[in-house]
């Protein structure tokens, strides 16, 4: 298979999981290599994402990396054959790849958790919030630019809104709701977007109230996305220079831990709306 220029996350991650199954067998990528009639250099394009992989190869290294679970195998063989060019293909080469390897990775997902602090989650904006929200961030950005996220945003929102809505749980603080990134009439309106999607029996909205005693997370907002299995997980977080993809088991652990904690100190889903609507009274 041709070399890629620039591999999406999704293909990065299958050739890391190869890579860590290789790894986890005791063997180099020479050894390895040799299993598929190839050389190291391929290998290591496989294993980075550079390079495509057939579902027949994936299969015959698992076998040979004595690797039994097979779920796994089948999810990664999935992935390798994997040719769905989705609406985000749009936008490549227009905004940054991060904005398409999110919207690939919703759309692959099995579930979304997210747990957002200081704004509201993107899937639940509306489209003046999101466009205030961008034009204050960065304000160099002319109108076009502005327009092109907030589009690919509203468009992201297909995998709650769309026909086939996977499942969404969404910790929010009650900071996150009150601050006013638009105007009075635009903050009750997101608000209104909240609570019509927090009725959905696929969405589940908490709130984490101001008045709450001993809550230290507010370094915790993440956006968390199901695989095929619990290994080929996600955590998505804002870092200093761009979009950071955590795939580690550890880390992956220590969010699953953390969402767990998040969520136990929220409010129901049914007092969070009454306090949402409170909120929007207010306004």
């Amino acid at each position: 298979m041709p070399a890629r220029r620039n591999p999406t996350a999704r293909q990065v991650r299958l050739g890391t999981e190869l890579r860590r199954l290789r790894e986890a067998a005791g063997l180099k990528a020479t050894e390895a290599a040799a299993l598929l009639g190839t050389n190291s250099v391929q290998m290591s394009q496989i294993e980075s994402g550079v390079a495509g992989v057939s579902e027949q190869r994936v299969r015959r290294l698992a076998a040979n990396y004595a690797c039994s679970d097979d779920a796994l195998i089948d999810a990664l063989a999935a992935m390798a054959t994997d040719r769905t060019r989705g609406w985000w293909e749009e936008y490549r080469g227009v905004l940054p790849a991060a904005y398409q390897d999110l919207a690939e990775m919703d759309h692959h997902a099995r579930f979304r958790k997210d747990v957002a602090v200081i704004h509201v989650p993107g899937l639940l904006q509306t489209e003046e919030y999101a466009r205030a929200l961008f034009a204050y961030m960065n304000p160099e950005f002319p109108a076009g630019e502005v327009a092109l996220r907030v589009e690919h945003r509203m468009r992201r929102r297909v995998v709650i809104d769309g026909p086939d809505p996977i499942p969404y749980q969404t910790v929010i603080h009650e900071a996150a709701l009150r601050i006013r990134v638009a105007g009075r009439a635009a903050s009750r309106a997101q608000l209104d977007r909240v609570l019509e999607a927090s009725e959905a029996d696929h969405v589940t909205v908490q709130v984490v109230p101001l008045a709450l005693d001993d809550f230290a997370g507010a370094g915790s907002a993440m956006v968390h996305l199901g695989g095929a299995v619990p290994r080929l997980d996600t955590v998505v977080r804002d870092a200093p220079h761009g979009t950071a993809f955590i795939d580690s088991e550890a880390q992956l652990e220590h969010f699953r831990r953390l969402f767990r904690r998040v969520r136990a100190q929220a409010l129901s889903p049914e007092r969070s709306r009454d306090l949402i609507h409170q909120l929007a009274k207010e306004l």
